[in-house]
């Protein structure tokens, strides 16, 4: 129990404002978009990094558990405070501190959206990579404890490729700095990259200097339609084996397609089995010359229909499609599991067959959704957890995607993380030493395990 003494303390440093323990607020701050809920005991808001160590040195002292959050977009359980104790929410840190489009880096505190960020580049024609779903509401602090993707990240990489330096508060409330605003700098260990992924289990991020690229010369983007989950697949493996590299590859099957059309009429094709929406940019001379290498391979895949976007307003409406896949399917029955699995991109037909071979012996349904081209794929399955023979479905199927996906030679995770979703599978991929090796990193650096307690460490 926090006490009325550590209470007072800790408004002390925050203010009275960023204090919230009453029921009804605590419960907003008790789940993500997974399954599970677990009520904090408090809910603090830290307007700085001072403020963030303060709040850091007593909980140390009383060991109270303290659990990061920024927009609680994760899908595996990452910010669930499921050990109580603290909720720290950084909304209130939602500055961009600096651009600078010279030496290509930004610097952000972790409550800024990462779709502000993008606005905020654009008029300088630079751009920031990772682009998760959720960006129009995710934060860049959340993005950074998942190592966040998106579509774009077959080409551009993830979110860890782009941190050139962190400040972060340590679970005894230290202030350490690393990496600066050089693109090159191998001074010391690489620390954002064991930061980054980490889901505020090592230490909470209150800066992030961010390197920024230009936008590309030219974009051309192409929804292409086949009359086969096969051919659809198997388009995706000869494309990138090719050599070809869009900058975003992303596959919606039947299910998904239809979906997404009932929610927003965007005049889709109800009849096709698998759509690709591929995206390619850089220079407009070699954009044309990979869009018609790109048809040519979709063609020999037995392609029904190729549309090219012909204005921004047109793309955009491409990409709404995709992007809201999510919320359809949440509206689809009480409950959602949106799953994240990664093969190599040679592997993806053969995983599409399987996940659909899974759920159909298990009388599930299942919308395939992947970014193909690096091989990421979610499943996603709506179902009722109130019916318990239908849930224990789920459940099994899912067993049996994820040991079907590390027999290809996959993972469990591509750009959700692992939180509270995939702890039990971890042995699927790490033998004991080696997650011996995570439990000693976190041991170092947060010996009482206060930080974000009860996750995959």
């Amino acid at each position: 129990m926090i006490s009325d003494k550590i209470k007072n303390e800790i408004i002390n440093i925050v203010g009275e404002a960023c204090w919230l323990d009453r029921p009804e607020h605590l419960v907003c701050y008790a789940y993500d978009a997974f399954l599970e809920e677990a009520l904090p005991e408090a809910v603090v808001f830290p307007k700085t990094t001072r403020e963030v160590s303060g709040v850091m040195k007593i909980a140390s002292a009383q060991q109270i558990p303290v659990t990061a959050r920024g927009a609680g977009t994760s899908v595996c359980g990452a910010p669930v405070p499921v050990r109580g104790g603290i909720v720290l929410c950084f909304s209130k840190m939602d500055k961009i501190l600096e651009i600078n489009t010279r030496d290509r880096y930004a610097v952000v505190q972790p409550g800024v959206i990462n779709a502000d960020l993008q606005k905020a580049l654009a008029p300088s024609g630079f751009f920031y990579p990772p682009d998760p779903g959720s960006m129009t509401i995710s934060t860049i602090g959340g993005n950074i404890a998942q190592n966040a993707g998106g579509p774009r990240c077959l080409k551009y990489g993830v979110t860890v490729d782009y941190i050139l330096g962190l400040e972060i508060v340590l679970a005894s409330g230290k202030i350490v700095r690393f990496g600066s605003k050089n693109v090159k700098d191998v001074t010391g260990y690489r620390l954002s990259s064991l930061i980054c992924g980490s889901e505020g289990t090592l230490g909470l991020v209150t800066e992030a200097i961010l390197k920024v690229v230009p936008q590309p010369e030219a974009v051309k983007t192409l929804m292409i339609t086949f009359k086969d989950l096969d051919y659809t697949a198997k388009s995706v493996s000869d494309i990138i084996g090719s050599g070809i590299l869009p900058a975003a590859m992303e596959l919606m099957d039947q299910f998904t397609l239809n979906a997404i059309e009932d929610s927003a009429g965007l005049g889709l094709d109800r009849e096709a089995r698998g759509t690709l929406l591929i995206e390619i940019d850089g220079i407009k001379e070699a954009c044309e010359k990979e869009a018609i290498k790109i048809i040519e391979k979709a063609r020999a895949n037995h392609a029904v229909s190729i549309r090219e976007a012909d204005s921004p307003e047109d793309r955009a409406e491409l990409w709404t499609a995709r992007r809201s896949a999510y919320g359809v399917f949440a509206k689809l029955a009480p409950d959602i599991v949106s799953e994240d699995i990664t093969v190599p991109v040679s592997q993806v037909p053969e995983m599409i067959r399987r996940i659909v071979t899974i759920t159909d012996h298990y009388g599930l349904r299942v919308g395939v959704l992947a970014h193909a081209g690096d091989g990421n794929m979610h499943p996603l399955i709506p179902a009722d957890r109130n019916n318990k023979e239908e849930w224990a479905n789920v459940i099994q199927a899912y067993d049996e995607i994820f040991a079907a996906a590390v027999e290809l030679g996959g993972t469990l995770s591509g750009e959700h993380g692992i939180g509270l979703a995939k702890t039990e599978y971890l042995p699927l991929v790490m033998n004991q030493d080696s997650m011996d090796f995570m439990k000693t990193v976190k041991a170092a650096v947060d010996p009482d395990g206060i930080l974000n307690p009860g996750k995959f460490v």
